[in-house]
């Protein structure tokens, strides 16, 4: 196949057949800025809908070569008449026009690519007619690595196009400056919708100053766990990463979705174990970006919630490197939702308050009594090894002893375990079933639902009696004499 495409403004293009499939093709039509004539016999409400509106023309009646008219530039067979679409093809053919069948690449004469568009920016994928879905999944790929940026570029540089070849007329220069373009922050700063500031840093590049001097930094929040439940616009950072420094909370599923070649540079805290300093993690971000490369911190659930994320992003902004935050999906939404648990529910809980509790001193700086309010939900992040004391501050507080608790341990990940009971057995029962960190803490009458509502990994544990409170087996013959 010879790829290629079609200025179709302005321009008639023949649609047969007036069902869902044509409806397709005559919007893609219309998007391209084509006059679709469809010839059918009945319309779709949907085409008739088009037609109504003048933004179409209906010729009534069965497939007639005649529609074939001198100002037709391109047909397309679309109905699902084996005899019709042959008939087609073989009319376009005579009139040496291109003809499309859909779903026959046999019949066809050009094909419909899949397409990631970008504004501007067109990419098209085609299989040549053997592997349409194989051309689909390969433009799921690609719509993770261009996003709207790209095709800000596109406008941006079609914008200066006049300017850039009489700066550059030899092709061999003008390659070398959009290679420079590309490498720069410019990118970045249409990502960061900061028009004024890309329009400055391509006129600088035009003069021939450096504009890949300074690297930059992407805070990207990697969710709980679970590698589907990053966004895209993570996906696009990881792949673009010369260094990421990543959480211990990160999961190894996350970082083989990163560019293979990166530097991969762990810098985790611990309340118990090995821990990397904040200030270490400070020189690291500006040690690489001032060395021209693009970091990605990579943090477990989301940069701006227990994160630090704030801390870091004021260092950057203090040391003038550039730098971007792509939200995560912080735990507290990604455990519950994984352990069926809705943090809000009208029944039950009207607010929700997310609380660290990773060490006495931000303990001592809660509001008790109203975290014992009833009607909402609390969301305990790092709180495994303060399990005694938050039951006993809550409960002291006002909190009834019987409000259900659920641990999410190792929440959204492949060894998932959720753990439910009351809060008066709180710590026992989290010490029975030995739950360790990473896990969150659920407290209030939703985490209740975990046990009718769980749908991922094994069913909620509960606490288990000690034997001696078990109740003695009754014997058949108890059972008789009782009788």
């Amino acid at each position: 196949m010879f790829p290629l495409f079609a200025a179709l403004k302005g321009r008639a293009v023949l649609v047969v057949g007036g069902g869902a499939v044509a409806e397709r093709k005559v919007l893609a039509l219309l998007h391209a800025g084509a006059l679709p004539r469809i010839g059918a016999p009945d319309l779709s409400p949907a085409l008739a809908q088009l037609v109504g509106a003048g933004r179409a023309q209906w010729l009534q009646g069965r497939f007639d070569a005649q529609w074939l008219a001198s100002d037709i530039w391109l047909v397309i067979a679309a109905t699902d008449d084996i005899a019709t679409n042959r008939a087609v093809a073989a009319a376009a053919e005579a009139q040496r026009l291109f003809v499309n069948v859909v779903d026959d690449a046999q019949l066809s004469s050009f094909h419909v690519p899949a397409v990631v568009e970008r504004g501007p920016l067109q990419i098209a994928i085609s299989s040549g007619g053997s592997a349409p879905m194989v051309a689909r999944h390969v433009r799921r790929q690609l719509e993770q690595l261009f996003d709207h940026a790209w095709g800000e570029l596109v406008s941006l540089v079609g914008k200066h196009r006049s300017s850039i070849r009489n700066r550059f007329p030899e092709l061999g220069a003008r390659r070398q400056f959009f290679d420079r373009l590309i490498e720069s922050p410019l990118l970045g700063l249409l990502r960061r919708r900061q028009h004024g500031a890309a329009e400055a840093l391509l006129a600088q590049t035009m003069v021939g100053q450096s504009a890949t001097s300074s690297g930059s930094v992407v805070l990207v929040g990697a969710g709980s766990g679970d590698p589907g439940l990053l966004t895209l616009s993570a996906l696009r950072a990881l792949n673009q990463a010369d260094v990421i420094l990543y959480d211990r909370l990160v999961s190894i599923e996350v970082l083989q979705l990163a560019r293979r070649d990166a530097d991969y540079i762990e810098v985790g805290k611990s309340a118990q174990g090995r821990s990397t300093a904040q200030e270490h993690i400070h020189a690291l971000m500006l040690e690489h970006a001032r060395a021209g490369r693009r970091v990605v911190r990579l943090k477990g659930g989301d940069a701006f919630v227990f994160g630090r994320g704030g801390e870091e992003l004021q260092f950057l902004r203090a040391n003038a490197v550039p730098y971007e935050v792509v939200p995560g999906i912080t735990a507290a939404l990604a455990c519950a939702a994984y352990a069926g648990i809705p943090l809000t529910h009208r029944d039950h809980a009207q607010q929700l308050r997310l609380v660290t509790a990773h060490c006495k001193d931000s303990m001592d700086t809660l509001d008790w009594p109203e975290l014992a309010k009833a009607r909402q939900t609390l969301v305990f992040y790092m709180g495994v090894a303060a399990l005694e004391q938050i039951r006993d501050r809550l409960t002291a507080a006002g909190l009834a002893t019987n409000t259900p608790f659920a641990l999410v341990e190792n929440g959204s990940r492949s060894n998932q375990r959720v753990v439910t009971g009351l809060l008066r057995e709180l710590p026992d029962t989290a010490a029975q079933h030995q739950v360790q960190s990473p896990a969150l803490l659920v407290v209030g009458d939703v985490a209740a639902l975990a046990d009718e509502l769980h749908w991922f990994g094994n069913a909620p544990l509960h606490a288990t009696p000690p034997v001696s409170s078990l109740p003695a087996k009754t014997s058949p013959a108890t059972l008789a004499d009782a009788a």
